[in-house]
Formats: structure tokens, C-alpha cells, sequence
């Protein structure tokens, strides 16, 4: 009985690390994933020997054993993973319980059929199934929450995998197992048909809260979008207005330049001159950029600030074509710029400016922005950027920022010194296109 039990685990975890190597968006290679995941596969399968086959009539043996062989499962999945998060908990933690339900197959066969090959085949069969259904169904669910922060903390998510796991195990395994109260097995099916199901509302769950932050973030982008355009016009409006009236005029400026030039009163022609200039550069319309979404959100930034009386300080360095979704990093400038200028617009006059720095092309992406601050700026311990100050349900524009800057796999940095603020964000593109090209193969392997 020791040894059935000794392999059915051994299934079991072999499983286990097959949906870690699957399911989870690993930092290292193919092969060194593989690695590791071998490493913790064999770990767990030597923890086995000591509860099953050395100290089989121990409890407490077999208590201590499987509490580190849940540290090692779940260290295995945060170790390998991209982002070492409460998502990433989540998923380990469900993949310990997808598991469970191949391993209690085995133990209700053998009870019903006294057969150790049929049992372990059986086990095999289930494991199979489930990770088929889960392959196809629900990979991509999980790659993406993986990549994007669909919700704002998943710590509460994580406490349903854990009630789980251990109700399910003093029901079946601790301190008496299936095979000493085969009566329990009815009520140990109907509590795994439960999770599945819970399982599949809370997935569902996740993905429309995803798709319904994609939608909230693109309203407010193309709201914003709207307003520069209309501001846009305004200007543009506004000038033909202006030149209008200076072409009406040009006829007597020109008599009285002419009227000028014969007396020899060049010094006043000059004056007039200048103010023509004046004039038409008063009625220009501003271009930061030859992209027409770029150069509309920092134009409405520009508007904002001057409403502030803030000087803003543009540097703008951005190609017509863009090699990322234009809406995302105008979305990005907007909430960074909103920030900035929010946090400005009450200091003295002398200290109410944004200085901004932006680059972007086939080659790199630089967004540099620096502002005056008072008081304390409280960062994240998780993120390292600055949390808002007005609690719950604000903070999202740096969330967007820091999804937008994961997707590339750029960095941020923010620094404060001597009451000045400056957050960085920047990502090679060419290493980015090489990674969205391989996420793209890998995600297409899945379908």
C-alpha cells in the first residue's frame, strides 16, 4: 500500500510541475525551466519516502513533511515565474488542486477494485483529461492575467484555493484517508465537482473584470483624445480668425510701411514688422509631433497646464509610424503629464513646471518627467511607484503605466531628491518586438 501511494504521488507531482512548466510565463529558457521543474519534481517524490516508506505510522511526520512539500510546490511556481506576485500564488496554489482529483482517483479505484495498475492507469487518465481541458480552456486565461494586472490585489483570490486544499485534505488525506472511511469518498467527489465549478466562475470573473478595465482605460483615452482634438480645432479655429484680420490689415500696414520707407523711419518699419511677426507666431498652431494621436494628448496637456499657469517643457522626439500601440503610450503620456501637473499646480509660481523628455522609435522608448514636490510621496513596496494619496479606486493611471511598461518589458525608476520628483520609463524595442514574437508563438501553441 505505501509503495501504490508512493507512486500515485509521483503521478501526481509529475503533473503538477507539466502545468507549472505550461501555464506559468517563466523568466529562464525552455530547458532551464525544465530543470527546475525536474529539480522540484524529484525533491517532492524524496519528501514522500520519508512519510510513506520511513515514518509511515508518524502523523506528525507526515504533517511536517506535506507542509514543506506545499513550500517547495509553491516556491517552484514563484521561482520560475516573470512576476513574483499574488498572481502568480494564485495559479500555484490552484495547480496544487487541480492535482488533488487525479490522486483521489487512484485511491477510490483501488478501494472499488483491489487492482494497483487499473488504479494508477486510471489516475494517469484523469490527469490527462484535466490537463487537456485546462490546456485548452483556460491557458490563455492564465497567461494573460499573468501579463496584465487584471485586477488590483489578488490576495483575497488566493484564500479560495487555500480553503480548498485544506478542507479537502482533513476530508480525504489527514488524519484519516479515504481508504480507512471509504464513506467519506461520495462527499469528497461532490466537494471537488464544487471547485471545479467555483474554479470556473472565478476565471470567468477575472477575464470580464480584465476586458472591463481594457474598456474603462479606452474610454478615458479616447475621451481625452476627443478633448485635444477639440481643443485642436479651437486653436486652429481661433488663428484663421486671427490671420483673417491681419490679412484684412496688411493693406494698411503695407501703405504705412511704404509712407514709412519714404520718410527713412526704418527703425519704426521694424516695429511693424515685428509686430506682423508677432502676430503670426501668436496664431500658430502647435506641433510637438507628426503622429496625430501623440501630438493631440500633449496638446491637451499643454492646455491644462496654461490653465494652472504651469510652464511645461516638452521634449519631443516621436516618429509619425510608432512601433507600439499608439492609444496605449498616449494613454501612458496622458497620466503621467495629469500627475505631474496635479502635482505642481498649488506650489509657487516660480516652482510650477513639468520638464518632459520623449523619445520614441524603431529603436527605443524613452519617457523622462520631472516636477517640483512638496510633503511625502509614498511608494509602493511592490512596485516602487508613487501611491496615490486619495485612496481607494485612484492610482490606476501608474497600474497603466506599469502594464504598459511590463508588455514591453521596460523598466521604471522614480527618484526623488531635493524636492524634485523624476520617473523614468524606458524599453528597448527591438528586444521587445523579440519578446512579444515569442509570446506570440508560445500562445499560439496553446489553441
Amino acid at each position: 500500500m505505501a509503495y501504490f501511494k508512493s507512486i500515485s504521488y509521483m503521478i501526481s507531482h509529475a503533473f503538477l510541475m507539466v502545468f507549472f512548466y505550461l501555464f506559468v510565463t517563466s523568466r529562464f529558457s525552455r530547458r532551464r525551466t525544465f530543470l527546475i521543474c525536474f529539480s522540484s519534481f524529484l525533491t517532492l517524490n524524496l519528501f514522500d519516502c520519508f512519510k510513506l516508506l520511513l515514518f509511515p505510522d508518524s502523523s506528525l511526520c507526515y504533517l511536517l513533511v506535506t507542509l514543506v512539500q506545499i513550500f517547495v510546490t509553491q516556491f517552484t511556481g514563484l521561482f520560475i515565474s516573470r512576476k513574483r506576485d499574488s498572481r502568480m500564488l494564485f495559479m500555484g496554489l490552484s495547480a496544487s488542486n487541480y492535482v488533488i482529483a487525479g490522486s483521489v482517483t487512484a485511491s477510490i479505484l483501488y478501494i472499488y477494485t483491489d487492482h494497483i495498475l487499473l488504479a494508477l492507469a486510471g489516475s494517469v487518465f484523469v490527469h490527462l483529461a484535466i490537463l487537456l481541458v485546462l490546456f485548452l480552456r483556460i491557458r490563455n486565461i492564465c497567461l494573460r492575467c499573468c501579463e496584465k494586472d487584471t485586477l488590483k490585489n489578488w490576495w483575497e483570490l488566493c484564500l479560495i484555493p487555500v480553503c480548498f486544499y485544506c478542507s479537502f485534505s482533513f476530508l480525504a488525506f489527514f488524519p484519516h484517508t479515504l481508504y480507512e472511511y471509504p464513506n467519506n469518498i461520495p462527499g469528497s467527489i461532490l466537494f471537488l465537482v464544487t471547485m471545479f465549478v467555483s474554479y470556473v466562475v472565478v476565471l470567468r470573473y477575472v477575464e470580464s473584470e480584465s476586458k472591463r478595465r481594457e474598456a474603462y482605460w479606452k474610454n478615458v483615452m479616447f475621451e481625452s483624445y476627443i478633448k485635444g482634438l477639440e481643443s485642436q480645432y479651437r486653436l486652429v479655429e481661433q488663428s484663421e480668425k486671427n490671420l483673417k484680420i491681419l490679412r484684412h490689415d496688411m493693406r494698411h500696414y503695407s501703405g504705412m510701411i511704404d509712407a514709412l520707407l519714404d520718410q527713412g523711419q526704418y527703425e519704426a518699419v521694424k516695429r511693424i514688422a515685428g509686430h506682423i511677426n508677432e502676430v503670426v507666431d501668436e496664431n500658430k498652431v502647435a506641433r510637438y509631433s507628426d503622429n496625430l494621436i501623440i501630438n493631440t494628448i500633449l496638446l491637451e496637456a499643454a492646455e491644462q497646464a496654461r490653465a494652472f499657469q504651469i510652464e511645461l517643457r516638452l521634449d519631443v522626439a516621436v516618429s509619425r509610424e510608432l512601433p507600439v500601440n499608439a492609444y496605449e503610450f498616449a494613454m501612458v503620456l496622458a497620466n503621467l503629464l495629469e500627475n505631474a501637473v496635479s502635482c505642481v499646480r498649488d506650489l509657487e509660481p516660480s516652482e510650477r513646471y513639468v520638464s518632459a523628455k520623449i523619445q520614441c522609435d524603431t529603436e527605443h522608448l524613452l519617457v523622462d518627467m520631472r516636477n517640483r514636490y512638496e510633503g511625502e510621496i509614498v511608494f509602493n513596496p511592490v512596485t516602487g511607484l508613487p501611491r496615490s494619496k486619495r485612496g481607494e479606486g485612484h492610482g490606476l493611471g501608474m497600474q497603466s503605466v506599469l502594464a504598459f511598461s511590463d508588455k514591453l518589458g521596460g523598466s521604471i525608476g522614480c527618484y526623488c531628491e531635493d524636492g524634485r520628483f523624476r520617473i523614468v520609463l524606458f524599453a528597448n524595442m527591438q528586444g521587445s518586438e523579440r519578446r512579444r514574437a515569442s509570446r506570440g508563438t508560445e500562445a499560439g501553441s496553446g489553441e
